[in-house]
């Protein structure tokens, strides 16, 4: 189930472990979007930290919570932007936002597969969404400390194989937080070098969350050929046997002559 707005909000901005997660991980998206001018940019779950870049360059930001975690008004002195919904059925109309940010959503979704749906429903032709889930071959989601210590944690094949099933196509990867998820000063100051020499050692193994993007797919994949090869044709009278020459006469061809 989704973890409570309260004690998100305080770990991303009230301790110093969460401020490093929330660096860490927005500079891997910005990697991945350096810019999204003009465009609508949309979050769910508890996203609020990694679309604060987003706000001038966007045309429109939205901040969509599901009722089950609660809401918080966002951004701080500005105004609202922030959507308390249900899970699986957004106020969002259809084909409306070119990117998308899903943290700590689908992890912890009790029906992934109606979410993924719904947001599908409200990407546009073409347009990207970036999950960022935990790996569960990282370290931060064997702790319970922090929020990615819950939900189910996923390996890069898992979540690939779910959004396939769900009409998206995974486009690439990054993974970030090498570092370990401890509140001691010295792992703190020492998790920018983590981040750097894990990124360069590896992209999926050790980082405690993936960030996997994903674009809308429209079409259904073409196959080339049959699924399976015929091996010989049917034959549809097959098993009929084939009419023969009526038998010739006993009698001599000069019998019936009067």
């Amino acid at each position: 189930m989704h973890l409570d707005v309260v004690d998100l909000k305080a770990f991303y901005y009230r301790t110093q472990l969460g401020r490093v997660a929330q660096r860490a991980v927005r500079s891997r998206l910005r990697e991945i979007w350096p810019s999204v001018t003009g465009e609508t940019v949309a979050g769910f779950g508890f996203a609020a930290p990694m679309l604060r870049p987003f706000l001038k360059q966007a045309r429109r930001v939205l901040c969509l919570m599901p009722g089950e975690q609660g809401v918080m008004p966002w951004p701080e002195g500005q105004p609202n932007i922030s959507i308390l919904c249900a899970e699986t059925k957004w106020p969002v109309e259809t084909g409306s936002v070119d990117k998308m940010v899903v943290m700590h959503g689908l992890e912890t979704s009790e029906r992934p597969g109606p979410l993924l749906d719904e947001i599908w429903r409200v990407m546009t032709p073409g347009g990207r969404v970036v999950f960022i889930v935990p790996n569960r071959s990282g370290l931060w989601s064997r702790r319970d400390a922090t929020p990615f210590g819950y939900g189910r944690p996923y390996s890069l094949g898992q979540i690939e194989a779910q959004l396939k099933k769900h009409r998206f196509l995974p486009e690439r990867h990054m993974a970030a937080l090498f570092s370990p998820p401890s509140q001691k000063r010295f792992w703190l100051k020492m998790s920018p070098m983590w981040e750097r020499v894990g990124q360069s050692i590896s992209t999926q193994l050790a980082g405690g969350v993936l960030l996997v993007e994903a674009s809308k797919q429209i079409y259904a994949p073409t196959q080339r050929g049959l699924p399976e090869v015929v091996r010989r044709p049917l034959g549809v009278l097959e098993g009929i046997g084939r009419p023969s020459p009526e038998p010739a006469s006993g009698r001599s061809k000069g019998a019936d002559a009067p």
